[in-house]
Formats: C-alpha cells, sequence, structure tokens
C-alpha cells in the first residue's frame, strides 16, 4: 500500500480540528492582507479575533508589480478601515513604491524623476499615518494574490533612499525576499511563466545585509520567517545574520497548506517546535514577531494561517511569548497593543 507522506497527513489533521486553538496569551499578528477591498473583508478579520487572543492587526499592501488594475495602496485600507482604528493599523507602500521598484528594474536605471516620484510617495505614506513601510519585494515566489516573479537587488538605489527616510520618521520597513546563497534555477515548483532569461536566481544575501547595515537606525523586517521556498533560510543563516545586525528583525509565518522548508515545527503546521527553533527564540527573544500572512477574506473550511503559526506561538516560554507576541510589536512599530 502506498505511504501516506507525513506533511500531506498532518494538514488533514490540522484542517479536521475543531474547535481551532486560541494563543494562551495575547499577540499581534503584524502581517496580514485583505484580498477583496471591502467593510465586509474588514469585518470577517475583526470578528475572527474574538476568542483567539489576537489584539490587533497590521494590514498592509501586498506588494503589487504595478499600479492599477487589482493594486491598492493605504488610502483605499483607510477608507474600510476606518471603523476599527483601535483594532487596526495600517502600512503603505505595496501598491506604489513596490511598482517603482519593479519599474526601475525593468529599465534597466533609476531615473532621477523615478528617484524623486519614490522618494515623495514615501514622505506620503509616511505623513497618512503609516506605521511601516510595505510590503516590498526583492525576491518573489508567485503567489494567489500576487502571480507575478519579482526579483531586485536588495540594496538597490530606491530601497537604500527608502531605507533614510525610513530612519527619519522611525518606521520599519518589511521587505519580502526568497533567500538565495548562490546563482540557482528558479524552482519548477514556482511555476514563473514566462521563465527570465537566465531562468535563475541572482546571490542577494550579501546585498541585503548592505541593506541593512546602510543606516543602522532603520528597521528592516524580514517577512516570512519559518516558511522557506529555497531551502537557504536555515536557523543557522538566521542567526548568524541577527548577530551581525542589531536593526534586523524577522516575522514568522507557518503555511499549512504550503509548509515550505526549514519550518519550525516538526511535521508541518500540527507538529512540535524544533530545538533549533525555540534555542533561537531564546536567544534573539527581541527580534521576532508574528506575521501570519493571513489573507482576508479566506475560506473558513481550509486551514488558517494564523492558526498555524499560533501552534508555534503555544509552545513558546511564557516570557519569550510575551515578546514575541507584544512587547516587541510596541517597540519596532512604536505602537499599543490595545
Amino acid at each position: 500500500m502506498k505511504r501516506i507522506p507525513r506533511l500531506l497527513v498532518s494538514m488533514v489533521f490540522f484542517a479536521m480540528q475543531s474547535p481551532r486553538v486560541p494563543a494562551v496569551s495575547p499577540y499581534v499578528d503584524v502581517h496580514t492582507h485583505i484580498d477583496e477591498l471591502t467593510e465586509k473583508s474588514v469585518e470577517l478579520a475583526v470578528q475572527a479575533m474574538q476568542g483567539d487572543n489576537r489584539a490587533k492587526y497590521l494590514f498592509l499592501p501586498s506588494p503589487f508589480e504595478e499600479v492599477g488594475g487589482r493594486s491598492f495602496d493605504i488610502e483605499a485600507l483607510q477608507m474600510i478601515t476606518k471603523r476599527y482604528s483601535d483594532k487596526i493599523a495600517l502600512l503603505g507602500g505595496g501598491g506604489t513604491l513596490n511598482p517603482m521598484l519593479v519599474e526601475a528594474i525593468r529599465a534597466g536605471k533609476t531615473s532621477p524623476e523615478l528617484e524623486k516620484r519614490f522618494k515623495d510617495r514615501a514622505e506620503a505614506i509616511a505623513r497618512q499615518g503609516a506605521v511601516g513601510f510595505g510590503e516590498l519585494t526583492a525576491e518573489h515566489r508567485p503567489s494567489a494574490s500576487t502571480p507575478s516573479y519579482q526579483s531586485a537587488p536588495p540594496d538597490h538605489p530606491l530601497l537604500i533612499a527608502l531605507s533614510d527616510i525610513a530612519a527619519s520618521h522611525d518606521m520599519p520597513i518589511v521587505l519580502h525576499m526568497e533567500a538565495v546563497q548562490d546563482t540557482m534555477p528558479i524552482p519548477e515548483s514556482w511555476h514563473v511563466n514566462p521563465l527570465p532569461n537566465p531562468p535563475t536566481m541572482r546571490p542577494n544575501i550579501a546585498a541585503f545585509e548592505r541593506l541593512v547595515a546602510h543606516n543602522p537606525r532603520t528597521k528592516i523586517i524580514w517577512a516570512h520567517g519559518g516558511w522557506d521556498n529555497t531551502g537557504i533560510r536555515t536557523p543557522a543563516l538566521v542567526r548568524r545574520l541577527l548577530q551581525a545586525h542589531p536593526n534586523l528583525y524577522m516575522e514568522i509565518k507557518i503555511d499549512p497548506l504550503n509548509a515550505g522548508l526549514n519550518s519550525p515545527l516538526d511535521g508541518g503546521a500540527t507538529g512540535k517546535l524544533k530545538p533549533e527553533w525555540l534555542k533561537l527564540f531564546q536567544d534573539f527573544p527581541d527580534r521576532f514577531v508574528i506575521g501570519s500572512d493571513q489573507h482576508y477574506p479566506m475560506p473558513e473550511n481550509q486551514p488558517q494561517r494564523w492558526q498555524a503559526v499560533i501552534t508555534m506561538f503555544n509552545q513558546l516560554p511564557p516570557d519569550v511569548r510575551r515578546k514575541v507576541g507584544v512587547e516587541n510589536v510596541g517597540k519596532i512599530y512604536k505602537l499599543r497593543s490595545n
């Protein structure tokens, strides 16, 4: 009889769990998305807070490829979330700054006019009360909400400029970047079509370190820790980068439908916290936050990303859990959890 993969068994079990298990202490989810720009979507997100110990959301636009079509930014989010300002804070830039970065990459240069537009827009986002810049991307695997493959050097001149603007306003930058240590082929599982020529990804860790080191006052948040799509983002790499860069922070995401590589949990979304990840959280308790990458609306009959990451969160020691859940969020984003 053919053996059913352990991860598949884990995900099926996870999908059947009822009732869903809440967080054992309060937490803020710093990385959530609205896919349908309606107040109903926001109401669903707020209703989901009840009973799971979620203290606050941070909504941010996805890293869109271009302005127009399905893209949007902080202005649209402000319109549909204004009734819930006590429960929701917003970031900006994914729908406007990220398309400008894509524009510069396609052009092969950054014109003075584009650089001015980029800086002016970043300043406008800050004036509108955003608590951070994001979601921007340097290496993006296509997804349902953002189906394009995107690749840009993490130390691109526009990102360097944004680092200085972010520092001047004490606002963090949320960067989506699949880790690439050496030139490697784009994985077939990414379903990139059309493939670039050549169909490879360039190393980005050294360039990422240059971005983080450029302005030590800039808080850089590397999104989607625990959801590794290249096999490079190991606990060892994370440890080295956190040791080297005091202004680097990490979100934690666990996708129950696509666990990826180097997950913090043994066996997918329902397992035990791995010792090497527990040690990492204990050694750097001030550098991690919960960023589930939950999208709203999301069908209730499928595994939820927030529940997967809370399965990990609940296994942290109480002192570490308190920092990861709420205290670090207040320090990084300059906001209260309630």
